[in-house]
Formats: structure tokens, sequence, C-alpha cells
């Protein structure tokens, strides 16, 4: 309410409801209210002991977990504009060296503001934003340029900028490490659950998670446990065939949990055991899902889930797929497109069959469009590879029911000695997210009277020099 109430006033508006109808009359307000509400405040090294912790007694064990040739993947979400990818990046280079580096490390950095992730993506800071940066990795991982500095650019490849809604796109997965900051205590507890719950699928069993000083997780002692409570550094808590787990939570889990956990369970087992590439796009064009093996025949990488369709290559080539879309879509039959050829860089040429298939909702209305890319030579095993992996999942499913009502005994005859507890923790919480949130809102604004002044101070120095 209180960024709104601002943006409000930039808009000399006092009421809600003038604030509405100004938005239904003015849809161009909305960017701005919305880059209001995110509070993009971060830096390099931001609570420098936490990061410290962080290279010093968490990254060794994490490592060393690891083959040496096993890759790592790292994700920072709500990377706002990029201080903490590249403070990940940085760290990571000094522990394996920089050709390790180069070969092991992704780190995924999303964000749902748009305008931020455009900073990050350009890693071009002023002086000031580095003034938290020891001078040996400023001159070690920055170039000059003019008066700003820019993030080294081989490095640079590693960091991987895209879109993320935390509450409504699926986690990226198989991650050793994620870094979360000060992101959390903008959700409501319902919310906070949600989000951990898909935090904790998309760790490894040997993962880390990394939150802000705001950010506690008395609460969820099922799911994380910590390595350092005053760094606020936790480590997953493995349960077994975690891929099966969502399909097993107890009746009373939020009914959209179980969708988003149901959808992330169809996407690793059966989508990914699919020999034939396969999309999933919606009606307003937009790329919903992208099994394994259209990944890497198409090259499309798992942040492009979510962008339009024709944004990319996959829209033209080998075939142009919109016209087809749109064929499938007002015939409500399967349009199907055989013998399409597709060179291939040995200079062979690829055959496929493109099938494109209308999907229904419960109530017969058109929900999107199943564009299946057929290899005429491994067409027959798609049934018997599903049917395994259904079969499969059943056992498992079972197996992890019945762990879970043990585990629901135990911890109903633990609530009644935590319940006064978690109150208070709760309370406590609260008030260090609501401290947290207005020494943000007082950081942003300390930035912008810098920035007021710094332009007061330029044009008096031209005024000076007029006259």
């Amino acid at each position: 309410m209180r960024r709104i109430r601002k943006q409000m006033l930039n808009c000399g508006i006092d009421t809600f409801s003038d604030y509405l109808d100004y938005l239904q009359v003015h849809p161009e307000e909305f960017l701005p209210l919305f880059n209001s509400v995110l509070i993009n405040v971060t830096s390099f090294f931001r609570d420098a002991p936490a990061w410290q912790y962080l290279q010093d007694e968490t990254l060794p064990g994490l490592l060393d977990n690891e083959s040496p040739t096993e890759p790592i993947r790292i994700w920072s979400a709500g990377c706002a504009s990029g201080e903490e990818a590249y403070t990940l990046a940085m760290i990571l280079a000094e522990k394996l060296g920089l050709e390790q580096f180069r070969q092991r490390v992704k780190i995924y950095a999303t964000d749902v503001d748009e305008e931020a992730l455009s900073e990050a993506r350009q890693a071009t800071y002023g002086p000031q934003a580095l003034a938290g940066i020891p001078e040996r990795f400023r001159n070690q991982y920055f170039e000059p340029v003019n008066d700003h500095y820019v993030f080294r650019a081989d490095l640079r490849r590693a960091v991987i900028f895209g879109r993320h809604d935390l509450m409504q796109d699926a986690p990226i997965s198989r991650l050793d490490l994620l870094v979360c900051r000060n992101t959390l205590m903008y959700f409501n507890a319902e919310t906070q659950t949600d989000i951990l719950d898909r935090f904790h699928f998309a760790l490894k069993d040997s993962g880390v998670l990394f939150l802000g000083k705001a950010e506690m997780l008395l609460t969820h002692g099922n799911l994380f446990t910590p390595i350092s409570l005053q760094h606020r550094i936790f480590r997953l808590v493995p349960k077994p065939n975690r891929r099966a787990r969502s399909l097993a939570f107890s009746p009373t889990s939020h009914t959209t949990t179980s969708s988003i956990n149901q959808y992330i369970q169809l996407r690793e087992a059966a989508l990914e055991a699919v020999h034939q590439a396969q999309l999933l796009v919606s009606l307003d064009g937009i790329l919903i899902l992208a099994n394994a093996q259209a990944r890497s025949l198409f090259n499309i990488n798992l942040l492009d889930q979510g962008r339009p369709l024709q944004d990319l290559e996959i829209s033209y080539r080998p075939l142009e797929l919109r016209s087809a879309i749109e064929q499938a879509c007002q015939s409500r039959q399967p349009v199907v497109i055989r013998d399409i050829a597709r060179p291939q860089p040995n200079q062979d040429v690829q055959y496929l069959t493109v099938e494109i298939v209308p999907l229904d909702n419960v109530d017969g209305d058109l929900n999107g469009v199943s564009i299946t890319f057929i290899d005429v030579t491994a067409y027959h095993y798609l049934q018997i590879e599903l049917q395994r992996a259904n079969q499969e999942l059943e056992t498992t499913n079972e197996e992890l029911q019945s762990s879970n009502e043990e585990l629901e005994t135990t911890n109903e005859e633990l609530q009644s000695t935590n319940e006064e507890l978690e109150t208070t923790n709760e309370e406590l919480q609260s008030s260090n997210e609501e401290l947290e949130t207005i020494n943000e809102e007082l950081q942003s604004t300390n930035e912008e009277l810098q920035t007021i002044n710094e332009e007061l101070r330029q044009r008096t120095g031209d005024l000076n020099q007029a006259n």
C-alpha cells in the first residue's frame, strides 16, 4: 500500500478508486506502477559477512560433493539489476579458477522486472555501485569503459538472465546453490510455503539455499535445515524419490501447490521421457513447455519457456509454424505436415513429421496446441516408455504416501509443543520483514535523492561556468 500510494502521489490522485479509474483510462500507467511495487535494492557483496561465510565455509563442502567434470548449476532468484549474480560469478571463479569456471558453471539469474533484467544484461555499473567490491576483485573482474565498469565478457557468458515468476513458473531444476535474498519477505506466509516447496524441488539432495537477513525459515524445518542461521544459509532436507513427491502431498495441501507439483511431475516424468521433440504453445502464442528432446534438437533454453514463440527460431525453421498453428486452431483438427527436411551440420538431412494437435479443456474450450516433431525411426518407442514411466511413478507414489503419513503422525505429536514458539517466531519474523522492507524503501529513496543531488550539483556547475 505504501508503494502504491507513492505512485498515486506522483499522479496527483488521492483515493484508490480514483486511481483504479485512472489505470483503466491510462493503461501505460501499469508499467511505472509495477516498477514502483518492485523495490530493486541490491548491491555487490550485500551483507559482506554472509558472503564471506558462503565463500569460506559453504562452497568448499558443496564443491567437494561434485565430480571435477560435473556442471555446477546456480539460480539467483529475484536478481534485480544483477549485482548478486555477478557476485556469485566472482566467488566461484575464485574457488574454481577461471578455466574450470568457464567450463562448469552456469548461473541462472531471474526476476519479474524486465527493466531490471535489461540493466543486468548490460553488466555495466558506475563507480558508486562498485564501492562495496574489494579492490582486487574490481581490478580482476571489471574492465573500465569511459566512466563505468563492465564485467568481464568471458565470465559474463556463464550468467544467463531471464524473466521468471516465482509464484507461477516452473522452477529451474538440479541446482547446487539457490540464492534468493530479501525476496521471500514480500510474500505472505502461504505463498512463501508454495515458493519454498518449489525451491526444495529445484535443489539437489546436497543443495544449499542462501536467503536474506530477514528470512529465517523457522517453520519449514521439514524442507531445510540451517548450516548457519546467523548468515541465513540452509541445507536441503532430502526426501525419498523427490521427483515423485509432488503427487504425494497430503489432502490438506493448497490446491495451487498440488496443481503446480502435478505440473512439475508431468514435465519431469512424461515429457522428459518422450523420445519425440514436443512443444506446448498457449492460445496467445506463448511457449509453455519444451521437453528435453526439443531443447536439445532446436537449441531451446529453459528460460525460453514463457517467451512468445514468434521470438524463437523454431517458429520459422525448419518450417513456418505459426500458419500451421492457426490452421489447427481454426479447424479444431490435428494438422500433420510430413517430410520436413532439416539439414544437419555434418551435411546429412533429417526428415521430420510435424503433428500439431489442438488441446481442449474439460469444458471443450480451446486451450492451446501441442506440436510434436517425430523422427520416423523412433516413433514406436513412445508408448512403451510412457507406460513404464507411469508404472514407476504409481509405485513410488504409494511408497511416498506411506512415509508422509508416518511423518504427519510424528508432526502432530510435536505440534502442541511448538505452537507457542512458532507464534512468537512468526510475529518476530513479520516484524523483521516489515523493518527490512521499510529499510529497503528508505535506501531506494536515498539513492533517488543522491541522484537528484548529483543532477543539482551538475546544473550548479553548469550555471557557475555560464556565469
